[in-house]
């Protein structure tokens, strides 16, 4: 499970704590660090579904749950969220405009043929349109977390703090 307290990021496995990733999303200009934020937005997504599903659970319902998980497309997610209400619809439209930009990074050497696509098609190579799509990207994932905290709070944390026995 993933927790947020405090604005501090955890991850709870098998009973044990650990550091989880900053609260803040740290984007350079360059195609690993543009993959790497998607990657834990990605995963962000996952625990959601999961919290929804089988709340906290660390059996083989899980498990298996997760390894589903990875045979769905990110797009379809933000769907999902949308038809669960758990996205607006203008937070599902940034959501898929900014995961654009993750499916055209996936398929370039560099971010010289990548574009962002908010209003106006904009290069990421270019200063400007690098800097709105890490701002949107920032902002994208504060929301996120904020998301992940609903959801969050939906977990009886004394009973499952009582179940791996902290």
């Amino acid at each position: 499970m993933y927790l947020i307290s405090d604005n501090k990021h955890y991850f709870l496995n098998d009973g044990i704590l650990k550091s989880g990733f900053g609260s803040k999303l740290v984007i350079t200009k360059n195609r690993e660090s543009v993959l790497s934020a998607f990657s834990i937005m990605s995963f962000l997504f996952d625990e959601i579904i999961r919290l929804r599903i089988v709340r906290y659970s660390n059996q083989e319902d899980s498990k298996e749950l997760l390894y589903l998980l990875n045979l769905v497309p990110t797009n379809r997610k933000i769907r999902a969220f949308l038809d669960w209400k758990v996205f607006s619809p203008e937070y599902t439209r940034e959501m898929s405009r900014l995961f654009e930009v993750r499916n055209d990074t996936i398929h370039c050497v560099s971010l010289n043929e990548v574009k962002y696509n908010p209003k106006n098609s904009i290069p990421l190579s270019s200063e400007l349109g690098f800097k709105k799509f890490r701002i949107d990207l920032e902002n994208a994932w504060k929301n996120l977390t904020m998301i992940y905290l609903i959801e969050q709070e939906k977990i009886d944390l004394v009973k499952l703090l009582d179940d791996v026995k902290l």
